[in-house]
């Protein structure tokens, strides 16, 4: 028989500030973060972001000191996002071996061997019409042509693991996608590079920060044909379940403050699998309006949302407070 109160007393386990960190269940370290860098140009200065108070589009030239940032504040996970000189119809900057990415792998592989690079594969920043793919006419209109979009996402990832990077990180939600890579990876030789899918990625509005960081916002239309729409729940377990059987070595959860019971659903299902959560841009620039207007504590906030995450199921979160979390951390 259970004991209830007055034997039982659960406040006696919260008096003493050490034996509520003793106990506690869930909690966040440097180490289960991963910064995003959106890069943009070869040499020149910082860009300000102006939809994301504090970040920067950073041009080849200035990753040095970007790095040397990093390694201080012990972040040594990032995941690189291309803003290419040229975009056209099929993104192929974005399969180029001497493309932006590749060329922003092979430099922090140079300055930081220990960093661990994720690659974002997808096309959505390296085309002329902001689509995550081919276009192709279907039913009269264009749309994202699943299977000729799989041909050039295996030859980004391959020129993505050639340039060095540690995880390929496909994001466009296109069927088969991590078969494809996983096949074209190991076909090259690079059975070693894991998969992180994004196996469940919404149709949100909460993006929209990064389309202007990363300037990849379609031209015309939207992605509601391939991201999944923003009321179900259980289909986010069938998207996980496909992308395991795939092959995919870890899954993702996109956006994660506002989909927590998703990220617990995928957990429990997949208890075993490496899960991340992606605290997305607008997500991010929301907590950086209200705490502008003096309605939060930005640190106890960001604290207590990027817990919830953990608490969830996610075992490492995505999100472009790291570098704030990490001076938050050096300063106790």
């Amino acid at each position: 028989m259970t004991a209830t109160f007055p034997i039982l007393r659960l406040r006696r386990l919260r008096q003493h500030p050490v034996l509520r960190d003793l106990i506690r269940e869930s909690d966040v370290t440097i180490k289960d973060l991963i910064f995003p860098l959106f890069i943009k140009g070869r040499k020149g200065k910082k860009q300000a972001i102006e939809t994301m108070p504090g970040l920067f589009q950073i041009p080849i030239s200035a990753l040095p000191q970007e790095i040397e940032e990093l390694r201080c504040l012990k972040v040594f996970s990032v995941i690189l996002f291309g803003i290419p000189p040229h975009k056209d119809a099929v993104g192929s900057d974005g399969f180029d071996d001497q493309g932006i990415i590749q060329e922003a792998i092979r430099t922090i592989r140079t300055l930081a061997p220990e960093m661990l690079i994720f690659s974002d594969v997808c096309f959505c920043e390296y085309t002329d019409h902001g689509h995550c793919g081919v276009l192709s006419e279907q039913f009269g209109k264009f749309d994202v042509d699943n299977d000729k979009t799989l041909e050039l996402l295996v030859k980004q990832a391959v020129s993505h693991a050639k340039a060095g990077a540690d995880v390929v990180a496909p994001s466009g939600m296109i069927d088969g996608m991590v078969q494809a890579i996983r096949c074209g990876l190991d076909d090259a030789g690079f059975q070693q590079i894991p998969i992180l899918s994004y196996s469940v990625k919404y149709h949100s509005c909460l993006y929209g920060p990064f389309r202007a960081a990363a300037e990849g916002a379609p031209s015309f239309g939207d992605r509601s044909t391939h991201q999944m729409d923003t009321a179900n729940a259980r289909e986010a377990v069938r998207e996980a379940d496909l992308d395991v059987q795939e092959g995919a070595d870890m899954l993702m959860v996109k956006p994660a403050h506002a989909y927590l019971d998703v990220i617990y659903r995928v957990k429990q299902a997949y208890p075993n699998i490496p899960l991340g959560a992606y605290h997305t841009s607008g997500e991010f620039s929301m907590i950086k309006a209200a705490v502008e207007k003096g309605w939060l504590d930005e640190k106890k906030a960001v604290l207590e949302i990027l817990r919830g995450m953990r608490r969830a199921g996610a075992d490492f979160i995505i999100t472009y407070y790291a570098k704030e979390f990490a001076q938050w951390e050096a300063e106790k």
